[in-house]
């Protein structure tokens, strides 16, 4: 961030000028593009486990269009909310609403409109239970983990992390006009490894989160504590994505694909928990890019696994 930036933004004289490719940057930067990559992932084999198959590809496009559209709103709303932490945290620091290259007024007018957007496209080329999610996605990142539970709460991950299970409710949806057991357990998996791909993190930038007055778990709790939770809730993921075998009736790739990387995410939670009983930092990072690969890689199985003939 330029020092001619920050002045502005301090003295209050509004966002510097740039130029037309920096600002659609900066709108894109808004909408967090990492997580909702991650969100469409889980979002596609919800379809094919639904439909059994290769669903329609237009309608595969119309609901991922929609989910981008739903989770860049959250994502904009998050970081025009928590603009004034942003300023505070190191890792956040080059959030365009920290650098002035998008204003407040301008911030939020984008995240409305993004967020109707979602839920009038979801409506008109999907069908109403997959907008209605879309809407209700939205609420729950914003109103309930940002504004409730984030600021007040160390449990603010656990429960605000049900916002992250929509895509796989909203792609089942778009599908079927319902919602069956398999896709609930789908939902069920993503909120319980949320906590174990989260916490990690919070132990990396535990000064940041402080400095920011934000009650993450790794802020008010010792490592210790933390680690054990980490195993806890990656034995429950694990455990959870096992259901999908019977329930859904999932064939010899998906079984092998859970126990393999189920066995590699609860392993390497055990080794972070045992760096922190001996004092010493670990490797929390490891975990937290390791879960993303775990959640990818199963994703991935859900996936092949119905288009399989065996």
């Amino acid at each position: 961030m330029s020092s001619e930036t920050v002045s502005s933004v301090q003295s209050g004289t509004g966002p510097e000028k740039i130029g037309f490719k920096r600002t659609v940057k900066a709108y894109v930067s808004l909408t967090k593009p990492r997580v909702m990559e991650l969100l469409l992932v889980v979002t596609v084999p919800a379809m094919i486990l639904a439909q059994g198959g290769l669903p329609n590809l237009w309608l595969v496009l119309a609901t991922l269009l929609g989910g981008a559209m739903s989770a860049g709103s959250a994502g904009a709303f998050n970081c025009y909310i928590d603009r004034d932490m942003d300023r505070r945290m190191k890792r956040t620091s080059s959030r365009p609403l920290v650098t002035g290259e998008i204003s407040d007024r301008n911030a939020l007018i984008f995240s409305w409109v993004l967020g109707i957007a979602s839920v009038v496209w979801l409506y008109f080329t999907t069908n109403w239970l997959a907008a209605a999610l879309s809407a209700g996605a939205i609420f729950f990142y914003v109103v309930i983990y940002t504004l409730i539970l984030k600021r007040h709460s160390e449990q603010n991950i656990i429960w605000g992390g049900i916002a992250g299970c929509f895509p796989v409710l909203i792609g089942w949806a778009a599908v079927t006009e319902s919602l069956d057991w398999p896709a609930w357990i789908f939902f069920l998996i993503i909120f319980l490894w949320t906590p174990p791909h989260y916490w990690p993190l919070s132990m990396k930038y535990r000064n940041d989160y402080a400095n920011a007055g934000v009650p993450m778990l790794g802020v008010v709790r010792g490592r210790a504590t933390v680690g054990l939770q980490i195993i806890l809730y990656a034995w429950a993921t694990v455990a959870s994505s096992l259901l999908l075998i019977p329930v859904a009736d999932m064939g010899i790739v998906y079984t092998v694909v859970a126990l393999v990387t189920g066995g590699w995410f609860i392993t390497e939670s055990h080794r972070l928990y045992g760096s922190a009983i001996r004092g010493q930092e670990g490797k929390p990072m490891k975990v937290f890019h390791g879960s993303i690969g775990y959640l990818s890689l199963l994703s991935i199985a859900i996936a092949v696994d119905p288009l399989l003939p065996f």
